[in-house]
């Protein structure tokens, strides 16, 4: 359990920064989205960590059970396969992330973010 605590507040400082982030400063997050697909080293490099992180979260904490705990395995899953999914598909990857940043995309994604912050963030400072 301590390290799904870990991971929870890890996690929930992470997504609650990029939500105060997007909700303060929406053209930069725009900017950096553009910029990040437009350097090869810099996308593959971020594919490989992602990569890295959820194979960690997946080796470390698989647990499939009936607790808070599944997000996390969940979470490095997702990881995993964002990673992934920028390595092996970065067009895509990128012709996706650049759709849902100029639709309503840029509006809901702050509080999709903030919403698993406040919930990793009960789990991992709270309970």
């Amino acid at each position: 359990m301590e390290v799904s605590v870990l991971i929870a507040k890890t996690a929930s400082v992470i997504y609650l920064s990029a939500a105060l982030g997007a909700v303060i400063s929406r053209d930069q997050y725009r900017r950096v989205v553009e910029d990040f697909f437009n350097n090869a080293g810099l996308t593959y490099l971020t594919g490989f960590i992602a990569v890295i992180l959820g194979l960690l979260v997946v080796n470390y904490h698989n647990h499939w059970t009936r607790d808070w705990t599944v997000l996390i395995t969940i979470l490095g899953w997702l990881t995993l396969v964002k990673g992934v999914m920028i390595i092996a598909f970065p067009k895509f990857v990128e012709g996706y992330s650049k759709a849902i940043l100029k639709g309503k995309g840029s509006l809901i994604f702050p509080y999709i973010a903030a919403f698993v912050g406040l919930l990793f963030g009960y789990f991992g400072f709270v309970r």
